[in-house]
C-alpha cells in the first residue's frame, strides 16, 4: 500500500464531544482539497466514548484509532501517533481544532516554498488572529513560562505551545524515538531538539480560538513543565538524545 502524503495526529483524552464535531470537518477539508491523508486519533486512556466515537467517524481507508492503555499525557499520545504515522508529512492538531484545520494549507505552503523540516503555528506573531482569547490568568502564565523558557533552552520562538505543527516525518522521527516528555512540555522538547540537531523550523501566524474547556491545570501544569525543561537539558548534556540512526546528525 502506498504511503499517504499527510498524516494528521490528534491526541485525545475524554474528547467524545469535540471529536464528533472535529472529525467531519477534517474529512471535509481533506476531500475538498483532494489530499491523500490518514487521520490518527490517539485515545490517551479516555474514560468516556472517545474511542467509540472516533472509530465510528473515521473511515477505514482514511484513519484509525490508537488506544493508550491508560492516561499517560499529551506528549506520550503525540509521540505514539507520530511514530505510527506513515505520511510524508505529519500534522499535529488538537481535538478542539482551536487552530482551524484549514490553516494546514498555510503551513504546507511555507514548508514547501522554504524547504523546511517543521512549521509551527503561532498565536503571538504579527498576522496571528486570536478570535477567542484565553482567560487572563492563563495568558499571564503562558507569557511567564515563555520568559523562563528562553534562557533555559535558547529557544527564541514566540509561541512554543500552540498545538498546530507540521513536521517532515523522516527528519523528525529520529527525535520522537528519543523524546521522553509525556506531558504538555513535549512541544519544548521537540523544538529544543530540532534546534540542537540543525533542523530547519519556522514559526508562522495562524488563526486561533480558545476552547472554554481545557485539560491544562493552571496550578499543577507550570511546575511540571519547568521540571520537564530541566530534565531535557540534563538529558541533552548527557548525550541521551543522540539519535542512533536516521538523517539527523550529531549536535
Amino acid at each position: 500500500m502506498a504511503r499517504p502524503h499527510l498524516s494528521i495526529v490528534i491526541p485525545a483524552y475524554n474528547e467524545e464531544d469535540r471529536l464528533a464535531a472535529a472529525l467531519p470537518r477534517v474529512d471535509e477539508y481533506l476531500r475538498s482539497g483532494a489530499i491523500d491523508a490518514e487521520v490518527l486519533v490517539v485515545d490517551d486512556g479516555s474514560t468516556d466514548r472517545t474511542q467509540a466515537i472516533a472509530s465510528a467517524l473515521l473511515r477505514e481507508e482514511r484513519g484509525r484509532v490508537l488506544r493508550q492503555p491508560e492516561n499517560a499525557g499529551k506528549g506520550a499520545a503525540v509521540r505514539r501517533g507520530v511514530l505510527a504515522a506513515q505520511g510524508r508529512w505529519v500534522l499535529i492538531t488538537d481535538a478542539d481544532l482551536s487552530t482551524p484545520i484549514e490553516e494546514h494549507a498555510k503551513l504546507a505552503e511555507v514548508a514547501r516554498d522554504e524547504d523546511l523540516d517543521a512549521v509551527i503555528g503561532s498565536r503571538d506573531l504579527p498576522g496571528s488572529r486570536v478570535e477567542i482569547r484565553q482567560s487572563a490568568p492563563r495568558r499571564l502564565l503562558g507569557k511567564a513560562f515563555n520568559r523562563i523558557l528562553r534562557p533555559m533552552t535558547g529557544l527564541t520562538y514566540r509561541d512554543t505551545q500552540c498545538g498546530f505543527k507540521l513536521l517532515d516525518r523522516a527528519r523528525t522521527r529520529p527525535l520522537f524515538e528519543r523524546m521522553v516528555v509525556d506531558h504538555f512540555a513535549y512541544d519544548v522538547e521537540l523544538l529544543f531538539l530540532c534546534d540542537r540537531f540543525g533542523l530547519r523550523v519556522k514559526e508562522v501566524p495562524v488563526v486561533w480560538r480558545n476552547s472554554a474547556r481545557s485539560t491544562v491545570s493552571i496550578v499543577w501544569a507550570p511546575p511540571r513543565m519547568l521540571f520537564d525543561v530541566v530534565r531535557l537539558r540534563w538529558r541533552f548534556r548527557r548525550g541521551l538524545y543522540n539519535p542512533r540512526s536516521g538523517p539527523v546528525g550529531e549536535p
